[in-house]
Formats: C-alpha cells, structure tokens, sequence
C-alpha cells in the first residue's frame, strides 16, 4: 500500500487539533494572551496558542485550566482517550496498594514527567497519524474494501443535516459537501466511537459475511461526569479510575498498542481493563477520506465494527436499576436541571427506587483534590437514529463532600 507522506498523515502529536484555555498564570507568564483570543503576547513574550497537538498537552497540562472542546460528546470522547494516555505515562495503569501514593507523587512534582511522555509517544509514533495508511488513529483502513460506499462528510460531522433530514442551522448538500477540516473530523470521529446510533449502516462485508446493521455507542444517549480540576492536569488525574486488582496493563491495550486488527466476526475481545474500556468500546467503524495536503476530509466510511455487542460498563456514568433487576446508565435529557443529580453523585446509597450508584470515577477523585467541580456532558438522543440536543453543565466545587458519610441536603434533593 501506498504510504502517506508525513506532512499529508496529519500528525495528532504535532498538529494544532485540541483547543485549550490556558491557565492565568501561564498567560501572564507569557505576557500576553492566547492567539486568537483576542489579543496578541506582549513584546517579547511567548504567543500561546489557541489549540496544541498532542504532544504539547500533555507536556503542558499544568499551564492549561481546561480543554475548550465545544461540543459536548467530543470532549466526554477526548477526555477517556486522555484518561488512558496519563494512565500509561504515570503508571497508574498498574494496580498496587501503593496506587494512591503514585497518584499524589504526580500532583506533587506538578507536571507529567515530559520524559515518559514523549518514551510513550516516540513508541507509537506511526500510530498517532489520522491519515495513516496502515494504523489510521482510532480507525480501521479495512473499510475502504469492505464497504461498498462511503457515509459522506455530512453523515460524520454530527452537527450538520444529511440525507433527507431537516437543515435547521446550516445548509448543506450531499450533491456538494462542505469538506471539514482535519482537526473538525476528528472530534466528530470521537463522537460516532462513543455516541454513534443503532441499526441501518453501510454494508460490510468480512470474509462470507456482509451486514448492515450496527450497535449502538458505548454511551449513546448517556450523560457523562466528569471530576475537574484548576488545570487540566488535576482534571486528567481525577479521571483515572484506581484498576481492579487482576489487572495486568501488558493485555490491557488500547486501539493504537495493538499489534494486529480485531476480527469484526468474532466476539470482542478487546476490553481487559480501564484503558481498553476507555478507548477500545467502540461498536462502529470507521476510515477519514484526507483531501490532498492532509488539511481536510473529503469522504468517510462508517460501518459497524463488531457483529456481537460489548458489554456496556463505564467509570464516569450513573448507574441505575430497573424493576427488573438490569442495570442502566442516566440519560442525558436536555429538560433536566443538572443539580437534581446530585443525590446520586454524593450520595453512597442516594434515595429512590431506582438505586443509582454514582461514577466508580468519583471513589477515589476526591483523593486528587477537594476543590473538584463535576462536568456533565451527554447527547439527549434516542438509542437509534434520533439526534435531541447537547448536554453541558458544570457544578461549583463539591467533590469534597464525597468525603462525609451523609449530605442532607442532597438526600432531600433526591427525594
């Protein structure tokens, strides 16, 4: 196969793709602002930019206060890859009695260690390129034989109408897409791993098999929630929940580790703990299309990715029960006040019949930092083909209440 030259791969640790805020101190730091917030850095200062690669995020999480990632699923999607990779460069993928201590000795040196950093990074460099021939991230190249047909830019760009639905905020036209930018894709790439619907998809065929039929995202019509810190460092380590004790991080792998693809016929085998259960959950399939220069997208395939469904766990959503005894995860609804969860986020045994458990997340977050807030973020849509509306919301600070036995005020918000 024809490789990609590098500067056409659109490299994710170098390109400017993640749009961050960054942290006060850091701006006066620099003496100026961000670019394109408004102003430029003083004579002689550094000019930050508005968004950064990869790369620099990482090594720079203790001079941003937060992602600014506008659309909601996108950044519940980006956070879990985050969560992964700050696993891996930390060591906090590996169980131990010792985990909370390796934990605070990050929050005490006040950065991740840039050396392990770019060791991880510089290990799977091919596999960071959104356009690569072999390992596209977060993407399976088999597609591009497999399907009989590409989705369309308009089909991946989640915001945008396709095929016969109503065009309410902007118009455009399968006949004549508008191609999205590289650094717009991928955002949306993450939303269809996470948030994709149910039912009809284009054709694949595997071998003697062809379908057409997909399972719905891991958290598709859920709302997410998020521990947040002062920076973006505190909140990336808030979010790595503590593995359970059998974990063994060399099985525990996430899409761009692995050394070969995953047979879409057999029955998943890819989740073996919190970072394959962050990054490798994903029901459907797909391949970005690069316009020449490697700066935008001009086709997509999306299909399914497994025949079988995964079973549907996560660390950063309430559970709930019905009558008849199946866990569920809380859906995002747009016409619900964020606090009336509550309850169920300070709460060991809220109240109610339903008997939410809150995020496995939260058990050791407030371990991070007290002053954390929680981010809520959902996509009020049905388990099908049904898009509602974004969910966003964000609490004041409060995690550090998980640390009392009981909340009244939160038991009568429950009520």
């Amino acid at each position: 196969m024809e490789q990609t030259p590098p500067d056409e791969g659109y490299d994710l640790l170098e390109q400017r793709w993640i749009p961050v805020r960054w942290a006060a101190e850091t701006l006066a730091a620099a003496g100026g602002t961000a670019a394109g917030a408004g102003g430029a850095a003083a004579e002689g200062g550094e000019e930050l930019p508005a968004a950064v690669g990869l790369g620099e995020l990482l090594e720079r999480a203790h001079e941003i206060e937060a992602l600014a990632v506008t659309v909601p699923p996108a950044l519940a999607g980006l956070y879990r890859v985050l969560y992964a990779f700050t696993a891996r460069v930390t060591g906090l993928d590996r169980p131990g009695d010792d985990w909370s201590d390796r934990r605070y000795d990050v929050l005490d040196d006040g950065r991740l260690d840039p050396d392990r950093v770019r060791a991880y990074l510089s290990r799977y460099a091919d596999r960071f390129r959104l356009f690569d021939p072999v390992w596209p991230f977060l993407q399976d190249p088999r597609l591009a034989q497999q399907c009989e047909k590409a989705a369309g830019v308009n089909k991946l760009i989640t915001t945008r109408p396709s095929g016969n639905n109503h065009a309410w905020f902007q118009h455009t036209r399968d006949a004549a897409p508008q191609a999205p930018s590289a650094a717009e894709a991928v955002l949306h790439l993450l939303v269809w791993r996470y948030w994709g619907p149910s039912g009809r998809c284009s054709s694949r065929t595997v071998g003697s098999v062809k379908a057409a039929n997909v399972t719905a995202g891991p958290l598709r019509s859920a709302l997410s929630y998020h521990p947040e810190g002062r920076t973006l460092l505190e909140t990336l380590l808030a979010g790595v929940a503590e593995p359970d004790p059998d974990v063994r991080p060399e099985a525990d792998l996430c899409p761009w580790e692995w050394e070969e693809l995953p047979d879409p016929i057999q029955a998943p085998d890819v989740v073996r703990g919190p970072c394959s259960g962050l990054t490798a959950r994903s029901q459907h399939a797909l391949l970005l299309v690069p316009e020449p220069g490697g700066q935008a997208v001009r086709d997509a395939y999306i299909s399914w990715a497994f025949l079988e469904k995964m079973p549907r766990d996560d660390d950063f959503l309430i559970w709930q029960t019905s009558k008849e005894g199946n866990r569920y995860p809380r859906a995002a609804d747009a016409g619900r006040a964020l606090w009336r969860d509550v309850d169920a986020l300070l709460l060991e045994d809220p109240p109610g019949v339903a008997r939410p458990r809150r995020p496995k997340v939260f058990r050791t977050a407030v371990e991070a930092y007290e002053e954390l807030r929680v981010r809520a973020v959902g996509f009020d849509q049905d388990g099908q083909a049904k898009d509602i509306q974004f969910v966003s919301a964000c609490t004041p600070p409060l995690v550090g209440l998980l640390k009392l036995e009981d909340v009244p005020a939160a038991r009568e918000v429950g009520r």
